[in-house]
């Protein structure tokens, strides 16, 4: 059994979520963890379309591994976590997990790097001063 995440997220498996034998699609579970990422940044004060309009800046996903254990179901109730564990001048990575909510069955797990990049060029941003506030009481030692 996972260990209690620092945020989680609920997700329920809907008919759109899956392939021809009632399994989860590979691909929508990147779906899932986005929306736990974006939500915990929600959660830390940070509206994503209100921080590019204010800034000029985004989050891009840079670095992805996934590690599939067990499939999902159409129906199964899912929470997926989301836990900040490193912060770079320009980036922050995560490490998220998919379980089933009756059991809590580790289902997926996934780390990925989360980079700050100015919208207009494309190029990395160090974290501005503001967004290292609101996250410092997430940040790990």
């Amino acid at each position: 059994m996972p260990a209690e995440p620092a945020f989680s997220w609920p997700i329920r498996v809907y008919y759109e979520d899956t392939d021809a034998g009632g399994v989860v699609y590979h691909a929508n579970y990147l779906r899932f963890f986005e929306r736990a990422r974006t939500e915990w940044l929600r959660a830390q004060g940070i509206a994503q379309s209100r921080f590019a309009a204010e800034t000029g800046l985004v989050f891009v996903l840079s670095e992805l591994s996934v590690s599939f254990r067990r499939p999902a179901r159409l129906d199964d109730e899912l929470s997926v976590s989301c836990t900040l564990a490193e912060t770079r001048a320009a980036s922050l990575r995560f490490t998220q997990q998919l379980v089933r909510s009756h059991d809590q069955e580790l289902l997926v797990g996934l780390e990925c790097r989360v980079a700050l990049i100015d919208a207009g060029s494309f190029k990395p941003v160090v974290l501005p001063e503001s967004l290292k506030e609101k996250l410092r009481t997430c940040i790990p030692n």
